[in-house]
C-alpha cells in the first residue's frame, strides 16, 4: 500500500479533515429556498459540494450569483461552530504526520476566513503553516495552480506529494499537478463516485494515511 518517498501531504479541508457536510448542505438549502422555495432538496445540492460557490450558483441563476454567495456565506459563518465537527482520527493522524516531519498544507476552494475558522475550531491550525485558499489563486481545483502554489511555499516536489480529498476536484487536481492522490471513503458523494476518478489510494479512515506514507502508529 505504501508509496515510496512521500514527504509532503496536501489536504482538502471540508469533507476531508472536518465534517462540514451538514453546514454546507444547510447553507445551500437556506440560500436556494429563499430564491426558489421548495424546489431544492438535499440530493439536489450534493453536486454543488466541492466547486467554488460562484461556479455552483452560476448554474442556478447567473443573474443573482453575487447576492446568493453573500447570503450563503452569512448563514454559513453564523452557523459554523454549531454544525462543524471533526472526522474521527483526523487530529491524531495529522499530529503524527506533523511530529514525524512531513510537510503539510491545506488546499481548499473556500475563502481564507472560512478555512482558518474551521482549522481553529478543530485545533488543527497549529499543524498548517501553509494554507492555500480561493483567495490566493486565479484558478481553483481541479486546475493545478493551488497545488503548485502549496508546493512552492513548502519547498516540495510533486513526485513526493500526495493530495488527499473527498471530491473529484481534489483527485483531478493531484493528477493535473503530477502528485499522488488519495480519496476518502467518507465523502458525502460516496466512495464509488470518488473511485471512478481513479485516485492512487482510497482511505477507509484517516489513519490509513499513515500506512500509505509508512509511519508506524
Amino acid at each position: 500500500m505504501k508509496k515510496q518517498n512521500i514527504t509532503t501531504i496536501l489536504f482538502d479541508l471540508d469533507g476531508t479533515l472536518i465534517n462540514t457536510n451538514e453546514l454546507i448542505i444547510s447553507s445551500f438549502l437556506h440560500t436556494l429556498d429563499y430564491y426558489f422555495p421548495n424546489k431544492y432538496g438535499r440530493d439536489d445540492v450534493l453536486p454543488f459540494m466541492g466547486p467554488p460557490l460562484e461556479e455552483s450558483f452560476q448554474k442556478v441563476n447567473p443573474d443573482t450569483v453575487d447576492e446568493m454567495v453573500k447570503r450563503y456565506r452569512a448563514y454559513n459563518l453564523e452557523n459554523h461552530d454549531l454544525l462543524v465537527t471533526e472526522f474521527e482520527g483526523v487530529y491524531e493522524t495529522v499530529k503524527t504526520l506533523y511530529e514525524n516531519g512531513y510537510k503539510l498544507a491545506i488546499v481548499s476552494t473556500k475563502t481564507r476566513n472560512g478555512v482558518l475558522k474551521g482549522l481553529k475550531l478543530t485545533k488543527l491550525d497549529k499543524f498548517f503553516d501553509v494554507v492555500i485558499t480561493l483567495d490566493e489563486v486565479e484558478h481553483a481545483k481541479p486546475h493545478p495552480e493551488p497545488i503548485e502554489k502549496a508546493l512552492e511555499q513548502l519547498g516540495a516536489s510533486a513526485g513526493e506529494t500526495i493530495m488527499v480529498g473527498d471530491n473529484h476536484h481534489d483527485i483531478l487536481a493531484g493528477k493535473n499537478a503530477g502528485t499522488f492522490s488519495a480519496g476518502v471513503a467518507w465523502s458525502a458523494k460516496g466512495r464509488e463516485h470518488l473511485a471512478g476518478f481513479e485516485p492512487d489510494f482510497m482511505l477507509k479512515e484517516m489513519a490509513d494515511l499513515l500506512d500509505v506514507v509508512g509511519v508506524g502508529h
